[in-house]
């Protein structure tokens, strides 16, 4: 349909090469539902209802400004704070007084009050055995000299037990075990050595021994440490609590785990307390005895802090200001074409203007301004725009002017090699017969034939200036906050590393929008290609 309103052919035949590139058609259209969605962010992502129904009369707080005075009668100018007004008795008691929100009720700038979000009401009791470590020291004779948390390792009540008696009685002696242990007696050198031993019954075992450096005299005694593979072999236990320190059992299981049973009454009660001082702030980790063994109890609770997960109203979780992720990344959707679609263009007009008056000019004007373009573009961005933030104070309007001056340098290399080529062309010298003035044949006739450079160039300066605005913000030089952003999200990520939303979500959304901007330049590039079959044999 719009092909064929299009009267030029040439331009027709454009638009039919783009069409073909099925992907760049369609990631025009997309591009242009997204930017079309993000205008209209107010309406889907907001904490202003969008309207309002109070004694009688109608207002649309979306559109226009009320003060709070106007639903409370307190005499307050401020603007107000809807959420709390719909929870007073003149709306919550009146159903002819009612608010109308957007789908997504909160706004870019909004912090979630903690109070709302649901978490579960129980505590995790989590009780885990430390891992058993013991050390031997051993005799030249491989005797047992001294020994600390050796029972039970040997299997036996006391520690005494094992004093004086050959280490074989209890583990054998490797091959390794044995030269390792043999090089320390002679007094040389030896790194740290560690070996695994599987066993039948009990534990499995890593045997260590630390780093030795010569000494004046041979060591009397090696000491040999023993520490416990797997301790998760052994008993645990996790069960959760009611609010009133009640164990809540699962319908499939008959009763209690039989650890829970092992413990004493007096640690139960202790354990009970402790679960219950949790549901009102954090409890520090216990350890207690089981079966002859020490347990490490762990009081786990789902707390409300911020950042906070994915779940309820909240479908892209909260960052770490407590505002909601979609609403930040819809509204900085906008910042971001809205930025990139302004400095591209003018970016793209400064450096059609330059490359036009060189290319047509030539001479001394392209000379001198070849020079000053060079001089200007090894400037360094990134210090003016440091130096532009800390005198001006960070703002769009800034970052868009700094980025323009630099930006518009490349596309007035295309122009400029444009003019240059078609300036001696039989119709430019046709108009100059004619008398046709400079502006009227560089604008009017020169440039629609130069435009090629600029319109299959412009979809990837903008996808590059989506980027570099993300760029900016994540390194803190970029739109001042609170402003939505998509660097700023990537930013708290790398601050909260654990929130995966947080980096996920702005990530994909950059993906997506500069993955579309890359199809729709294929496409055109492909439209505006004079050589489309041309192949090399």
């Amino acid at each position: 349909m719009i092909a064929k309103k299009i009267k030029n052919p040439l331009a027709r035949k454009r638009l039919m090469r783009f069409k073909e590139v099925r992907r760049a058609y369609f990631a025009l259209w997309a591009l242009a539902l997204l930017y079309a969605v993000s205008l209209c962010a107010e309406l889907l992502c907001n904490n202003v209802p969008l309207f309002v129904r109070f004694n009688g009369r109608s207002f649309f707080p979306v559109f226009a400004f009320y003060p709070e005075d106007t639903f409370t009668g307190n005499g307050q100018k401020t603007r107000a704070d809807f959420k709390q007004v719909a929870r007073l008795p003149a709306f919550r008691d009146n159903p002819e007084n009612f608010m109308v929100f957007p789908p997504l009720p909160f706004g870019p700038f909004e912090s979630v009050d903690p109070a709302l979000l649901a978490v579960a009401d129980r505590v995790t009791l989590d009780l885990r055995p430390e891992p058993l470590i013991g050390s031997v020291d051993l005799g030249p004779d491989y005797r047992i000299v001294k020994s600390l948390g050796f029972a039970p390792f040997a299997g036996l009540s006391t520690a005494a037990g094992a004093v004086g008696r050959p280490f074989s009685d209890f583990f054998e002696l490797d091959r390794t075990l044995r030269q390792a242990i043999d090089q320390r007696f002679a007094n040389r050198p030896a790194p740290r050595f560690t070996t695994q031993m599987t066993r039948r019954t009990g534990p499995d075992l890593t045997l260590g021994l630390p780093a030795f450096a010569p000494r004046p005299q041979p060591p009397q005694t090696v000491r040999l440490v023993l520490r416990e593979a797997k301790p998760e072999n052994a008993s645990s236990l996790v069960l959760d609590f009611s609010p009133e320190a009640e164990p809540l059992l699962d319908s499939d299981l008959a009763g209690l785990p039989p650890l829970w049973a092992a413990v004493s009454v007096a640690d139960r009660q202790l354990l009970k307390s402790l679960v219950h001082q949790r549901f009102s702030g954090p409890v520090e980790v216990v350890r207690l005895v089981v079966d002859n063994r020490v347990y490490q109890a762990r009081f786990v609770k789902e707390d409300v802090r911020f950042p906070f997960p994915p779940g309820g109203w909240h479908l892209m979780g909260i960052d770490g200001a407590g505002r909601d992720v979609l609403a930040r990344i819809l509204y900085g959707l906008r910042t971001s074409l809205t930025f990139g679609l302004l400095l591209v263009g003018c970016s793209m007009a400064l450096g059609v203007i330059a490359g036009a008056l060189q290319g047509y000019y030539g001479g001394l004007t392209d000379i001198t301004g070849q020079r000053l373009i060079e001089i200007w573009s090894a400037l360094p961005f990134l210090y003016i725009m440091i130096l532009m933030g800390s005198v001006y104070g960070r703002s769009f309007a800034l970052l868009l002017f700094c980025y323009g001056i630099f930006n518009w340098i490349g596309i007035s290399y295309y122009i400029r090699a444009e003019f240059l080529r078609l300036r001696k062309q039989p119709f430019v010298e046709a108009a100059k017969c004619m008398g046709i003035s400079s502006p009227k044949i560089i604008f009017r006739h020169i440039l629609p034939n130069a435009m090629v450079p600029v319109i299959t160039f412009f979809p990837f300066s903008l996808v590059g200036a989506i980027g570099s605005l993300a760029a900016l913000d994540f390194l803190g030089f970029g739109l001042p906050p609170p402003t939505p952003s998509w660097g700023e999200l990537l930013f708290q990520a790398q601050q909260y590393r654990w929130a995966w939303w947080l980096i996920l979500y702005p990530s994909l959304a950059l993906f997506v929008v500069m993955l579309l901007g890359v199809f729709v330049g294929e496409g055109i590039r492909n439209a505006y290609e004079p050589r489309r079959y041309t192949r090399i044999e």
